[in-house]
């Protein structure tokens, strides 16, 4: 499965799902019907994930057509990546430790059996395949295969969840994140996710049958408790001339860009990053980012070493808020080392939503229909 990289492909495919298929989504989204048909989900997160596209954007276009009730699980499936953001900028020291435990583990010849897809389990070796080329797994796939790394292979979380961001074009600090630590059982204490062999045959249409997994399995354990981290940073008044944006916050149709005398736009190499990505996983990116300097003329794409050079000079910047993760690991280096100061500028429907996930998620599944009338979605 191939992704042509532009913000109009996107808004195409959006589109041409929400009057084609969206409406037999809740029916069929379980079903992985193999990496050459993915027409029962969107697929639309390779964008989301870079925000080239929001996911508000994506609530707004199905709710133009359909009423809420009809695409209530889209919507709350969309919607999960907002809940995980906010959930991990409330808990911020979940990230940090993921990134440390990551410095514990040897690399046996088990994981390295399991990363090459030489396992003696043939629908994971298969999805091991699907990733690599593709980089990109339908979502049911990617519960089974935490499930099987965890509980049948007895290989640890943090490393899938550092393989999978290698990987996927749609990798994302928390979703990724978090979404290992709760097939774990480590996000909602005690309840893990357990993949059966019967579930498997059953959503791929019994292309896979009779799975020989580990069933019976108790959930991992941790004892760090991570308590609540209030979000306190306030957007200023914006008066910087110079705006950095980073690959992951890509949504710039509704930014006052005119006022500003250089607009930075950073990849940052695998050279200062704690999960190195995949060649074509950076080349993506890449794209996505020329694809912003085609529509918005003066965007300057640098790396980490051309910005530190830049602040040879500047020191004061307005930053689009890249969230927990990679890029804003990176900005606390630099703010350290260089002496910078960052006016953080994060969107008001972000700032509204996350504050619904203090809780799980179904708290915030309840606030959703809140949120969307907030900002006139529906």
């Amino acid at each position: 499965m191939k992704f042509e990289i532009s913000r109009e492909r996107a808004l195409k495919q959006l589109n041409n799902f929400t009057n084609s298929e969206l409406k037999n989504y809740s029916f069929k989204r379980n079903f992985d019907l193999g990496p050459d048909d993915k027409s029962n989900v969107s697929c639309l997160s390779p964008y989301i994930s870079h925000r080239l596209i929001t996911e508000y954007e994506v609530a707004k276009t199905v709710l133009a057509k359909f009423p809420y009730q009809k695409v209530e699980k889209y919507i709350q499936e969309i919607f999960w990546r907002v809940y995980w953001k906010g959930w991990l900028e409330l808990r911020p020291q979940v990230w940090s430790d993921f990134i440390d435990d990551l410095k514990g583990f040897k690399e046996d010849d088990n994981y390295k059996k399991a990363i090459n897809g030489d396992t003696q389990i043939e629908c994971f070796n298969d999805w091991v395949k699907e990733l690599k080329e593709n980089n990109y797994l339908h979502n049911h796939t990617r519960m089974w295969f935490a499930s099987i790394w965890i509980f049948t292979l007895n290989l640890p979380w943090q490393k899938g969840a550092e393989f999978f961001m290698k990987y996927l074009y749609d990798g994302d600090a928390a979703s990724n994140t978090l979404s290992w630590r709760w097939v774990a059982g480590l996000q909602t204490k005690g309840k893990h996710y357990v993949a059966q062999s019967w579930n498997i045959s059953k959503f791929t249409n019994n292309k896979y049958k009779n799975v020989n997994l580990n069933e019976n399995v108790l959930p991992i354990t941790d004892k760090r408790e991570y308590k609540l981290n209030p979000i306190n940073f306030i957007n200023g008044d914006n008066s910087n001339e110079n705006l950095i944006v980073f690959e992951n916050e890509l949504s710039l149709e509704n930014k006052n860009l005119k006022k500003y005398e250089n607009i930075y736009l950073i990849l940052l190499s695998n050279e200062v990053r704690n999960l190195k990505l995949e060649q074509k996983v950076l080349d993506y990116k890449s794209q996505l980012i020329s694809d912003q300097k085609k529509r918005f003329k003066d965007i300057q794409i640098i790396d980490e070493s051309k910005f530190q050079t830049v602040t040879d000079k500047i020191k004061s910047f307005d930053v689009i808020y890249p969230c927990i993760g990679e890029n804003f690991s990176f900005l606390n280096i630099m703010r350290k080392k260089r002496n910078l100061e960052f006016n953080f500028i994060l969107s008001e429907e972000d700032r509204y939503s996350w504050q619904f996930s203090n809780r799980g998620y179904f708290n915030f599944k309840n606030n959703i229909p809140k949120i969307l009338n907030s900002f006139n979605l529906q």
